[in-house]
């Protein structure tokens, strides 16, 4: 079970920015591209992608040498290889610092397919972005240094000269001559209307006639950039231009997707109809692609499905269902039947018939935050996982087959993410979403809401009096630790009516013991002592905010804020702060461990407690310094698993975590680790599940025994 995911996704992800921002004076970007691709390529066979399958697709190319290989880039700085003509996929590069760099463009040079170029912007800070080149049908790459930290939105080689290339970026328009040593600019600097560019095409005989598209309207030159005029007539005021392109044959007809329809030149983008025909519903049109060797066909991915015309957009038919949301479309060049479609959260569409027909096709392909995972009690072969961020394609998945095969079931979850799963002792399954605590008493039925009450019950009143409560509420002390019994304190009764479910807590972990069950919460902490029917909170010494909760050996709880940890020694009727180094920012996840020692991880690295959290040490030993986000004790394999921000690997100690060993590298980001059937299983930042291959055994028993021991405590 990964038991602070959501603390981790939460807390993590606004301090990416940062992070970027501090990356700026590093001028040695080139090499770190090339040896991250290196190392990853040596590692890859020690870790296997098992899912959940699907996810977001960005963008697609094929190699002009060998159409059935065709490269996938992500929003997490992520390439994806086939090698089946998109069948089946395999991680294949990871481009960029960290996992924030947005591929949207993959181009092959046709005289030359070993040299690929991929534009990437980063989700996080305007001024960072790359294009990113490889000299060797990808197994290397290299940032441009001459345009390196432009927001590359778009990217364009001139069919005519392919050492022409223009790059759309958030201040203008840059060009190269010379496959991209060097770059100019070619649209006016500073210029208030020509910038944000998220679209450019080329005209396919004459590489300075160049179209561009910005977040208002579009633009061309002819002269490559002499001089730039709008292309505007015919088009709606400030529309979003997400594509253009230009018939190979004819290049007087030009077509232009924007957030206001699909418009339409015949005399090269002087004058532009809008094409009607599609509905106001599905009118943001994010990818125009035209058939190679049919040009009255032309495809129209839109965020209301993928919408078709036979005769070059007099008619439009919907091709899809209309919630399917479409990023890039490829289209086979020896056979136009056979198109696979970039989508979002559905991961690769697949056809062979021009989309009368089509499938899934994410065989090797995962693009999931992944929020809780955990083995079955009894089966362990059986896993669930749960997922956040993929509204009605996401929720929650189970495996029979030990990840080989997933099965969706959110039905009543209604688009739910699930940060927390635990298993009761009767096989039924708890959900800790972003509104609420759900149940699901068997695969097949429904899951059902649980009842959510503010104020607690009996024992958790004091006896003898009226109504009160031992939550109280007080200013935070950072110099001593303090404990408030409640004596005294007023508090309203036991409410008679649930939280509406729509504006339920945020559920970050759940912790069954045989004393009662928890819940830590955005709201406080809630506990149940009917098996989870109903569950009643309040916040804990005046902290709402709460993260993540663990029972020690010694049978505390132990609970964590992000600023402040807490204990209890009555099962949670009473609390006393734990005094924290005062260097400690931010804390992610508490776990305890044998020998009474208690872990957190923070900001500022892995602290280790042997003294019930009186005094902290600051744990390094192999670990990094800094941005632990999670130290799990595993009583299975009897060890230590850790993981840190942005590493692509776990750390394993078997001393009590004085010193720690590295596993081999995967190609992909892991937030947490556990034991299963001797071998570790990571859930990874944006791909889903890792299961680690044959090579590094770890000692253990059977994963029901750990699925066991994580629900009893």
């Amino acid at each position: 079970m990964v038991r602070t995911a959501a603390a981790i996704i939460e807390l993590i992800e606004p301090r990416l920015a940062h992070h970027m921002s501090m990356r700026k004076t590093h001028f040695l970007f080139s090499l770190i591209v090339i040896v991250v691709a290196v190392a990853a390529a040596l590692h890859a066979q020690d870790w296997q992608l098992i899912g959940p399958e699907g996810g977001d697709v960005r963008s697609l190319a094929y190699d002009p040498s060998n159409p059935d290989r065709i490269l996938l880039g992500t929003s997490a700085g992520q390439l994806f290889e086939s090698l089946d003509n998109g069948r089946s996929w395999a991680p294949y590069a990871h481009l960029g610092p960290g996992d924030e760099y947005v591929l949207d463009h993959i181009l092959f040079a046709p005289g030359n397919p070993a040299t690929l170029y991929v534009a990437g912007w980063s989700l996080f800070q305007s001024e960072e972005g790359d294009v990113f080149r490889s000299d060797d049908g990808g197994k290397t790459w290299r940032g441009l240094s001459a345009i390196h930290g432009k927001s590359v939105r778009t990217l364009a080689m001139a069919p005519s000269d392919h050492k022409v290339l223009v790059a759309g970026a958030l201040d203008g328009v840059y060009r190269s001559r010379d496959a991209g040593a060097t770059w100019e600019r070619i649209s006016p600097k500073g210029d208030p209307d020509l910038k944000n560019i998220e679209s450019l095409a080329i005209d396919p005989q004459h590489p300075d006639v160049i179209y561009a598209g910005t977040f208002h309207l579009p633009w061309k030159t002819g002269d490559g950039g002499k001089n730039w005029h709008r292309i505007n007539q015919g088009v709606l005021d400030d529309s979003d231009v997400f594509s253009i392109i230009v018939d190979p044959k004819l290049p007087q007809t030009v077509y232009a997707s924007a957030c206001s329809g699909i418009y339409k030149s015949t005399n090269s983008g002087e004058l532009f109809a809008r094409i009607k025909g599609i509905p106001h519903s599905a009118i943001r049109t994010r990818v125009l692609m035209q058939d190679p060797k049919r040009p009255s066909i032309v495809y129209a991915g839109t965020t209301g499905g993928l919408w078709k015309t036979l005769d070059g957009g007099s008619k439009w038919e919907l091709y899809t269902t209309p919630d399917v949301v479409v990023n890039d479309i490829l289209i086979d060049p020896r056979n136009p039947e056979r198109v696979l479609l970039a989508t979002d959260r559905g991961g690769i569409l697949a056809s062979n018939d021009g989309f009368d027909h089509y499938e899934a096709s994410n065989r090797g392909f995962a693009h999931r935050t992944v929020g809780a995972m955990m083995a079955d009690r009894k089966n362990p072969a059986r896993l669930y996982v749960g997922v956040v961020n993929d509204k009605g394609l996401g929720g929650f998945f189970s495996s029979e087959d030990a990840g080989k095969t997933w099965k969706l079931w959110n039905k009543g979850l209604h688009e739910r993410d699930v940060f927390a799963l635990q298993q009761a002792s009767n096989g039924d399954l708890f959900a800790g979403t972003n509104h609420g605590i759900f149940y699901l008493q068997s695969l097949g039925l429904p899951w059902e809401p649980a009842n959510m009450y503010r104020g607690l019950p009996p024992p958790w009143r004091n006896p003898g009096d009226s109504p009160q409560v031992r939550f109280t509420k007080s200013a935070r002390s950072t110099s001593s630790p303090r404990k408030r019994s409640g004596a005294g304190t007023k508090a309203s009764t036991v409410p008679e009516t649930p939280i509406p479910v729509a504006i339920a807590p945020r559920i970050r972990q759940l912790l069954l013991t045989d004393k009662a069950w928890y819940a830590a919460t955005n709201e406080g902490l809630f506990v149940s002592t009917d098996e989870g029917k109903k569950w009643y909170g309040e916040p804990v010494l005046g902290q709402q905010d709460l993260l993540a909760l663990e029972r020690t050996a010694s049978g505390a709880l132990v609970l964590v804020s992000p600023r402040a940890a807490f204990q209890s020694h009555d099962d949670g009727k009473s609390w006393s702060e734990m005094t924290l180094p005062a260097y400690v920012t931010v804390v992610y996840s508490i776990a305890s461990a044998p020998e009474s020692s208690l872990w957190l991880s923070t900001r500022e690295g892995a602290l280790r407690s042997r003294d019930g959290g009186k005094t902290w040490e600051h744990m390094l030993g192999g670990l990094p310094s800094r941005e632990i986000l999670s130290v799990h004790y595993d009583p299975t394999i009897g060890r230590l698993l850790a993981t840190a921000f942005h590493t692509r690997t776990v750390f394993e100690s078997d001393d009590g975590g004085n010193a720690w060993k590295t596993l081999p590298a995967s190609m992909i980001s892991i937030r947490a680790a556990m034991s299963y059937e001797g071998h570790i299983l990571a859930a990874t930042t944006h791909n889903g599940l890792l299961l680690e291959m044959p090579g590094h055994q770890v000692a253990g028993t059977k994963t029901s025994d750990h699925a066991e021991s994580a629900v009893k405590h």
